[in-house]
């Protein structure tokens, strides 16, 4: 009978002969295992050289068949975790990306000496990790969170209310700032940046997975910008911090449409790979006009 850690040597296999990269494969093997298993990697480890389970075989080899055919692990386990909390995931939303971390964590510093953010906005929320994290970490806000795919709007009301902050954070299906009357302290976004002709270049996992209304941001992936950037000026305050997410080499065009829009830039993060991903841009208190 073979041992659990033959299983997991083959699905290894499979894996990196359907294209995905070794390092990756290791990985996705083990976890998938152990979300068939329902076990933690300890006792992943410590049964390696015991016989699988009965039912393990079947239920791991359409887990790695999926897997095989390039869907993400996060869509197959349907969870990813964001922030330390785990988050649902499906087709209908993008999955959580550790670099985006980077905007909650800007937003804890820019108010670790000022008075906590009492409204909050994220726009192009998906699966609402940002709303449902900024919630959690500034209990007094009102959070709205805006997305044009209700599908996307189902799966973050379902994360807000694992996270039992869907009473605090009010979920609007519309573009950008629609419906929005009342002005920010914070508004965030990670909007779709991905230009278009990068598509086919994209790994499968992500081409072929997760929603091209979450991924591309137009021809030169700065489309969303250009609309959201003077929408967020309207629906803010003098003082107002706006965090947003940019992709590769886009840092300087989006201070620059920002600058356009009367946004100051405050800060910039490098993610972990040296690229600028995250921009903390300030609206600028109201000069007093005198005669």
């Amino acid at each position: 009978m073979p041992m659990l850690h033959d299983h997991l040597a083959r699905a290894r296999a499979r894996l990196v002969a359907a294209g995905v990269p070794p390092h990756e494969a290791a990985l996705d093997a083990e976890v998938l295992a152990r979300h068939v298993l329902g076990w933690d990697r300890a006792r992943l480890i410590a049964s390696g050289r015991e016989p699988a389970p009965a039912v393990f075989a079947s239920d791991y080899d359409r887990a790695i068949a999926r897997r095989a055919a390039r869907e993400p692990v996060a869509q197959i386990t349907g969870s990813r975790e964001f922030w330390g909390l785990p988050f649902e995931v499906t087709r209908d939303v993008l999955t959580p990306r550790p670099e985006t971390e980077l905007i909650v964590e800007e937003a804890l510093a820019a108010f670790r000496e000022a008075p906590s953010p009492s409204s909050i906005v994220d726009v192009c929320t998906g699966s609402g990790c940002l709303a449902i994290v900024l919630a959690r970490e500034f209990p007094a806000a009102c959070v709205i969170a805006t997305d044009v795919s209700e599908m996307a709007l189902e799966v973050a009301r379902r994360n807000a209310a694992r996270h039992r902050v869907d009473h605090r954070v009010t979920f609007v299906c519309g573009d950008l700032f629609d419906g929005i009357m009342t002005p920010a302290d914070l508004i965030v976004s990670n909007p779709p940046y991905v230009p278009e002709t990068d598509a086919p270049s994209l790994a499968p996992e992500v081409r072929d997975y997760e929603p091209p209304v979450a991924l591309f941001g137009g021809a030169d992936g700065l489309g969303i910008y250009r609309r959201l950037l003077p929408s967020a000026r309207s629906s803010a305050r003098s003082g107002t911090l706006l965090i947003l997410e940019v992709g590769y080499d886009q840092h300087a065009a989006v201070t620059e449409l920002a600058a356009l829009s009367g946004w100051t830039l405050a800060r910039s993060r490098q993610d972990l790979q040296g690229i600028t991903r995250t921009l903390v841009f300030l609206k600028p208190e109201a000069r007093s006009l005198t005669s």
